[in-house]
């Protein structure tokens, strides 16, 4: 009877540090806080003030450059989410024109922001963009990972 009852306190103590481990995870994507578009831009310009250490000039316009882009994909999002909601499908030709044209917003952000920035801020931003990439790219495969 008392290695019985050991067990059980062993048993109950293993599965109470089992279910610690997902404490320290960041919340999930319902919990976290809204932010309106303002105050995403207001975010992501303080952000990258910080990083390539912006002046005043260039502070306001990568604001600009940042409103601008925001109210591009607020509208693109919108156009996608009425078309998930009808349940329609895009065609091969509309995802490769979709594709296109998400390629040249790209190219245009590059151009924008290579107008804006000097040479080692451009290069340092180039580097943060690639880095934000690779991070995606681990969290999508870790979703992938644990819903299998």
């Amino acid at each position: 009877m008392k290695k019985l009852f050991i067990a059980a306190l062993l048993l109950v103590g293993i599965a109470s540090f089992a279910q610690d481990g997902d404490m320290d995870k960041k919340p999930a994507r319902e919990q976290r806080e809204r932010l309106t578009p303002e105050q995403r831009n207001e975010k992501q310009l303080k952000k990258i003030t910080t990083e390539l250490n912006l002046n005043t000039a260039q502070q306001e316009q990568v604001k600009l450059f940042i409103a601008e882009r925001s109210a591009k994909s607020e509208k693109l999002r919108e156009a996608r989410k009425g078309q998930k909601e009808s349940g329609t499908k895009l065609s091969a030709d509309q995802k490769e024109a979709f594709k296109k044209e998400m390629i040249a917003e790209k190219e245009t952000t590059d151009a924008k922001m290579k107008g804006i920035l000097t040479t080692d801020q451009y290069s340092k931003w180039k580097a943060n963009q690639e880095e934000n990439k690779d991070k995606m790219r681990e969290r999508i495969k870790e979703r992938r990972d644990n819903k299998i």
